[in-house]
């Protein structure tokens, strides 16, 4: 990464920008991406900064050059990556090795092979053609994963599925470089030899770092945080990530993928939560100045030269690579609408598009009049991305609601699902324990026996499937066997315990949870085999008691220990019927 100074007054104008873009786009509801993007047309060298000539006192609300802010905007990239490493863990990523390594493999393949077909038509030479498909052949993580963040969607199946693409992205950064790199210099190697090499030294940078990592990262945060002072913790934290980054970029990789990398270190620590907290903000300010510098990157006269040409490039290019991951995403048996709208919500370029035209200008293997014209068909797509997600949102729920319809049994569940919660029941109760689940980036699947309500959920994009969970085949469609937990919550009592006796009956080693009318179902339910039961009728007496107690009089802590006793009591009754 190179190094730019950051003027003191860019700075103020990026702050400025930023406290006035959040609070306007919430009121108007629009999505933060954009507020950014077109502050960054705005002020940026393409926009108000032409007019600095004729009016001086513009200069003090513009940012002239825009690589000046360029150091700062990747640190939003490598925090955002930092962010999603954090929510994962390896157990969780490695149940992701068929998507990631599978379906996202081959996408960048097959994606460059076409695009660098069709610039060969218009008589591009073979490198050239070859750096083009593997350019745009990536997507933008940035912008994908905060578009996903945005409407809560990164724990469906678009976005695991989604993000798995994107990591694969990442990973074939290295090899990308050296195909620019191989094709701009003399090299006495082979291609093919140079780019094995390549892929050697990324694999032992990995595996040195997550070793190393594992080794000392936990000593050093238990001896950190056992002096109690924030601002230390908050120094490691942030020296881990920067330097984790700086490693791998060192190694040939991308900085975003150290920072993923120091993500997935962290996350199995007992400092994982504390960690969201501190980061946040830094990662909200830097995502919001690498979108400012996009929409920096945008050429309005070039645009308004040539808006046809620039509009049919910005439309084929989603087009193009849409159709070729829906392709894949269905040869991988991933549904239809996930399918669908994965698709063109990975559509645009990326990031790293600007930096492989940058190189392939500097080497002299590509016009500078082209490479323009690339980054500004990249810096559109990008821009386009916000509003096509949630057009693709609403023509995907309306191909789940028909799939729903025509199906009664589940077809979609992914095969390697691992750790996940099973929701029996996805009425009241089940949809809280979802949105708990939610809130914590747990996945989970649901299943119940209403059609309509499953249909109205999946329209939102919830993992909610029709089904009858007391069938042994329909629980093992749901991945019981890796299963972290199956929870009962329906309100039909037989209908449980048919349920809960299936699956002991063919799990011996499952952990249930299952919610009861009262404490005679509550007993009936153990004695099927569930490990842990909450009677309904008693709990929220429990809760009615303790706020009538407190009201009339009580003190907090007297009525708190007293119907502390006395649900100890109730359960000592439950547990009673296990022996």
């Amino acid at each position: 990464m190179e190094i730019h100074a950051l003027d003191l007054r860019e700075l103020i104008v990026f702050l400025i920008a930023a406290g006035i873009v959040v609070p306007v786009v919430h009121r108007l509801k629009v999505s933060p991406i954009l507020g950014f993007l077109f502050v960054g047309l705005l002020i940026g060298p393409y926009g108000l900064a032409r007019f600095t000539d004729v009016f001086p006192w513009l200069s003090y609300a513009v940012i002239a050059d825009a690589k000046n802010v360029q150091s700062l905007a990747e640190l939003g990239i490598v925090f955002l990556l930092f962010m999603i490493g954090l929510e994962l863990s390896m157990a969780r990523l490695w149940s992701m090795r068929r998507l990631v390594f599978g379906l996202g493999g081959a996408q960048v393949i097959v994606t460059s092979i076409v695009i660098a077909a069709i610039a060969m038509l218009f008589e591009n030479s073979l490198p050239v053609s070859v750096v083009l498909g593997a350019a745009f052949a990536l997507s933008s993580t940035a912008i994908v994963m905060e578009v996903l963040a945005d409407n809560r969607r990164l724990g469906t199946r678009v976005g695991r599925t989604g993000f798995s693409i994107l990591l694969c992205q990442d990973l074939a950064v290295l090899p990308v470089l050296f195909l620019v790199t191989a094709f701009t210099v003399k090299n006495d190697g082979s291609v093919a030899e140079g780019l094995a090499i390549a892929i050697g030294q990324a694999v032992a940078a990995v595996a040195i770092i997550m070793v190393v990592g594992r080794v000392v990262i936990r000593p050093l945060f238990r001896f950190v945080g056992n002096a109690a002072r924030r601002e230390m913790f908050l120094a490691l934290v942030l020296l881990v990530i920067i330097g984790t980054a700086i490693a791998t970029e060192k190694a040939g990789l991308s900085m975003a993928l150290g920072a993923f990398l120091a993500g997935l270190l962290l996350a199995e620590t007992e400092y994982r939560h504390e960690i969201e907290v501190d980061i946040e903000p830094f990662k909200g300010l830097l995502l919001g100045l690498f979108f400012i510098s996009i929409g920096m990157s945008v050429d309005l006269a070039r645009v308004a030269a040539a808006p046809l040409l620039l509009l049919s490039a910005v439309i084929g290019l989603f087009l193009l690579k849409g159709s070729v991951l829906y392709g894949l995403l269905r040869l991988f048996r991933e549904p239809r609408a996930a399918s669908f709208e994965i698709s063109l919500l990975l559509g645009q370029g990326g990031e790293f598009a600007f930096v492989v035209l940058a190189l392939a200008v500097a080497g002299g293997l590509l016009p500078l009049d082209t490479a323009q014209f690339m980054i500004v068909v990249t810096a559109l797509t990008m821009m386009a991305t916000p509003p096509i997600a949630q057009i693709t949102r609403r023509l995907g729920r309306l191909i789940e609601a028909k799939d729903v319809q025509a199906s009664d049994s589940i077809h979609d569940v992914p095969e390697d699902i691992s750790g996940h919660v099973i929701v029996v029941g996805y009425g009241r109760i089940g949809q809280f324990l979802g949105s708990a689940l939610e809130a914590q980036r747990q996945f989970h699947i649901g299943v119940d026996t209403d059609a309509s309500l499953v249909a109205q959920f999946r329209k939102d994009g919830a993992s909610v499937y029709f089904g009858d969970a007391s069938k042994p085949d329909m629980l093992r469609k749901l991945g019981i066997e890796q299963a972290a937990a199956l929870v009962v919550t329906m309100d039909a009592p037989q209908a449980a315990q048919n349920v809960v006796s299936t699956a002991r009956r063919h799990w011996s080693d499952l952990t249930i949870y299952a919610r009861a009318r009262d404490v005679d179902h509550a007993t009936q339910l153990i004695q099927l085999g569930a490990d842990h039961v909450i009677p309904e009728t008693t709990e929220a007496s429990l809760k009615l008691s303790e706020m009538v107690l407190a009201g009339t009089g009580v003190p907090d802590n007297a009525a708190r220990h007293l119907i502390d006793g006395l649900r100890q009591a109730e359960q000592a009754t439950v547990d009673e019927s296990r022996t």
